[in-house]
């Protein structure tokens, strides 16, 4: 008799409970095998780039670097990586822009197992899935609202993928010193990106900077409060 291969899957997910849950329902089921777990979404790109599993579980509000910015970079550098986002939230703009980055499935958290592990077989064979009540909606929904990049338009500007990062990690209350050494990069290269940063979208101080990535979808709320 033929047995069938596990799928090798990456969590992707800052909340250890969340994690633990998603690591007990793949394994119980028995068709899975969990590769590697991450908790920022700097560790899920390193992690894909090195294991290559065959779908990745994402979710969007990640520390360091958020989902969708994790996941565009995965797919720069291996355009055939399946990554599903698995998120809390559902709103139009999370799921345009998990499109624009090029995720291959929407899931809501609250989505039941059987549809969660449906969605992961279906991204494996490379098949596009959504949740049911993400489907309904997507036909309704209208790209011409994002620039580019997946972010929503704001007096034209169009930030970079390196300007996202630093975006968020401003946003994270992260020093000049702490994003440079995040980054690979030097302190007079992060200041010109921030510089960069309040020209383009006409905002000249941090509290403005971080109200912006909020209202882009970049950092959630709540998320200074969970890196403390």
């Amino acid at each position: 008799m033929i047995v069938a291969k596990k799928i090798t899957v990456l969590l992707a997910e800052d909340h250890v409970v969340v994690r633990q849950g998603l690591c007990s329902l793949l394994t119980v089921d028995g068709n899975f095998t969990i590769v590697g777990e991450a908790r920022t979404g700097r560790q899920a790109v390193k992690l894909a780039q090195a294991l290559r599993p065959q779908v990745i579980l994402m979710d969007i509000a990640m520390p360091v670097l958020n989902g969708l910015e994790a996941t565009k970079q995965i797919l720069s550098t291996d355009p055939s990586a399946r990554v599903l986002i698995l998120s809390a939230y559902s709103d139009d703009e999370y799921i345009l822009r998990s499109r624009a980055a090029g995720a291959i499935g929407f899931l809501e958290k609250q989505t039941s197992a059987e549809i969660l592990l449906k969605a992961i077989h279906e991204a494996a064979k490379g098949n596009v899935f959504f949740s049911p009540t993400v489907a309904k909606r997507l036909h309704k929904t209208q790209m011409k609202r994002l620039d580019r990049n997946g972010l929503p338009k704001v007096k034209g500007a169009s930030l970079t993928s390196r300007e996202v990062e630093v975006l968020q990690l401003i946003a994270e209350g992260a020093a000049n010193r702490q994003i440079g050494d995040e980054l690979g990069i030097s302190i007079k290269t992060v200041e010109k990106h921030r510089q960069h940063l309040m020209d383009k979208l006409g905002i000249h101080d941090i509290a403005g900077l971080t109200r912006y990535a909020i209202s882009a979808g970049i950092i959630e709320n709540r998320v200074q409060l969970r890196i403390l």
